[in-house]
């Protein structure tokens, strides 16, 4: 299936090179050193990463009338499209819009990120179990203070977001990368499933998922990593006085509400 998949992709845009990197419920996210509107090999100076974009595919769905799932389609990806711009103009790190083609299902955009020394991308996820791996009780690498500063910038990041009503939708540590290997810069990745709301709920789930993601996936450091992700999610509330203080003892006070919801469900099963 997924290599029909492939080859239907591939008839679309039949001189682009294609490499499979990720694949999800909804998508299938690609690497091409093809630029969309430049001849193979020429690229813009202002391109982070140059001779490296991200293609994302959705394909269409066969349990769908044909009808409706272009329409669900190109309603979808035309919305994480003016999405991503929108993050753009409020000078959160996300990948930058390239172009779009809402009929097909695709997304040209900026790829980010670098790769590790186990060749794995940069994303938090192994980013962290990297620096765990080489942490021992007298050398806990995962605490150095580059962590605690990458922390702080994603709960800034979450937090301009949510200041915006703004919510990602699927916060876990693989769809949060690092952009830059001297400065670990972190980028949010991924906003498929995002969408604007002024709800408490909506932004205290958004916390929970994030804290959830954590706690499964690096549960040694994960309340020390969680804290200072809360720090910067405090500060950028901070920063925008009355309003900011109110929008984020409101979320803090749903998210503890979610979070005991959470911990019930749990423990009845």
């Amino acid at each position: 299936m997924r290599d029909q998949i492939v080859d239907d992709l591939q008839l679309r845009i039949p001189t682009v090179p294609l490499r499979l990197i990720s694949q999800g419920a909804e998508a299938l996210i690609f690497m091409t050193n093809q630029h969309p509107y430049l001849p193979a090999g020429v690229n813009p100076c202002d391109v982070d990463n140059p001779g490296k974009y991200i293609i994302k595919y959705r394909p269409p769905k066969p349990y769908r009338h044909p009808k409706l799932d272009k329409r669900i389609t190109a309603t979808r990806t035309s919305s994480e499209a003016k999405l991503l711009h929108k993050l753009y103009q409020l000078g959160v790190k996300a990948p930058k819009l390239i172009a779009i083609d809402a009929p097909n299902g695709l997304i040209w955009m900026e790829f980010l990120g670098y790769q590790l020394p186990d060749m794995r991308y940069s994303s938090l996820k192994n980013w962290l179990w990297l620096l765990e791996r080489e942490s021992d009780r007298d050398h806990p690498v995962a605490l150095a203070d580059n962590v605690k500063d990458c922390c702080n910038g994603i709960g800034r990041s979450i937090g301009v977001l949510h200041l915006h009503g703004i919510v990602h939708g699927d916060l876990t540590t693989s769809n949060i990368v690092l952009t830059d290997e001297a400065t670990l810069k972190p980028s949010l990745i991924d906003f498929g499933l995002s969408s604007y709301s002024g709800l408490p709920e909506d932004r205290a789930v958004d916390l929970y998922v994030l804290e959830r993601a954590l706690k499964s996936t690096h549960p040694v450091y994960a309340e020390k990593y969680w804290e200072w992700i809360l720090d910067g999610y405090h500060d950028v509330h901070e920063e925008d006085g009355k309003r900011g203080r109110k929008k984020y003892s409101e979320t803090i006070s749903r998210f503890k509400e979610v979070r005991m919801r959470g911990r019930k469900r749990t423990m009845i099963g």
